[in-house]
Parts: structure tokens; sequence; C-alpha cells
């Protein structure tokens, strides 16, 4: 994959899955109480970047120790896992 086609997926992909989430909707209460638009928008905005550094750094250095095609495995995994989990709660909820 080139830079540019990892870069498009990756911006994607983390939008689409953070649009709704639970973070938006804290920003969205804070600037909606606090009336602090920009302040709300750079910490959050900071607090995501900090968090994927940390996850893509953590994932460069996994990639030392596990092979790759195991990480997409267990990353695969988990994600379905906690995918499951929110469905059951929700259904529990009804």
């Amino acid at each position: 994959m080139n830079g540019l086609h990892v870069f498009l997926s990756a911006f994607f992909l983390v939008f689409i899955a953070e649009l709704g989430d639970k973070t938006q909707i804290a920003g969205f209460s804070l600037a909606a109480e606090s009336g602090e638009t920009l302040s709300v928008f750079l910490g959050a905005s900071g607090a995501l970047v900090c968090s994927t550094l940390l996850a893509v750094l953590l994932g460069r250095k996994l990639t030392v120790i596990i092979p790759r095609r195991i990480l997409k495995i267990v990353s695969g995994a988990l994600f379905i896992l906690t995918g499951a989990y929110m469905l059951v709660l929700a259904v529990m909820k009804l």
C-alpha cells in the first residue's frame, strides 16, 4: 500500500468509527454546558491525537514481537467480540 492509500484508509476508518460515539457525545455536552467551543475542540482533538499516537506506536512495536498476520487476527477478533458484547448489552436493556 502506498502512503496516500494508508492515510485515506486510516482517516475514513477512524472517522466512521468515531461518529456518534461516547467521545462525541461528551464533547457535545461539554461544549453546550461550558460554551467554550474552541477549548473543547482543542482538548478533544488533542486527546484523540494522543490516544491514536499511543495505538500506532504500540502497534509498530508489537510487529517486532508478534507476526502481523497474528496481530490482524487478534485485532479483528477483539473488534468482533467488543461489538458482540455491546450488542448483548443493548439487547438485555430491551
